[in-house]
């Protein structure tokens, strides 16, 4: 034991056994009120925490959930809402193109804005619905993500009723 006789209280002391000056202004001439004096700033700190071998605190890193929780909520978001899910502006260039590639004339071809909406609402249903098969055929084969094959035994079945491909 250092310490001679009961508790001693300690003294804030620094490094080198001088005390420390409290925080706030207390008087110091010439600086201004909370001004610690020496080094300005957090970055001196940080400096001479790595010089004293401590390790700076980690950054708060964004929360974490378990694998499979984002995937529910953002299901249960898109299940409740009823707006279009492939962007606008894309969907109409790739109908464009297509059918530009399939016509035969030079000239443009114009859609009215209704027409284009109407394309865009039946295709996403017929993806949500073969998704939603594809999803059966592989919670059939006992698993929980859908695969190729998957889509294909889909649309296979789907074409052996009658519907179409």
């Amino acid at each position: 034991m250092n310490q001679a006789g009961p508790s001693v209280p300690r003294r804030n002391v620094g490094r080198r056994g001088r005390p420390l000056a409290s925080r706030g202004g207390s008087g110091r001439g010439g600086q201004a009120a909370g001004s610690r004096g020496g080094r300005s700033g957090q970055g001196a700190r940080v400096e001479s925490n790595r010089r004293l071998g401590q390790v700076p605190p980690a950054p708060a890193r964004p929360r974490r959930y378990k694998p499979g929780t984002v995937a529910l909520r953002e299901i249960r978001r898109y299940q409740k809402s009823t707006d279009l899910l492939i962007p606008r502006i894309s969907f109409h260039r790739v109908v464009r193109e297509v059918a530009l590639s399939v016509t035969r004339e030079d000239g443009p071809t114009r859609w009215q804005s209704q027409a284009l909406e109407a394309l865009q609402e039946a295709t996403e249903a017929f993806l949500v619905h073969l998704l939603s098969d594809a999803n059966l055929c592989a919670i059939h084969c006992k698993r929980v993500t859908i695969q190729q094959k998957d889509i294909q035994l889909a649309r296979r079945l789907r074409a052996a009723w009658g519907a179409p491909v």
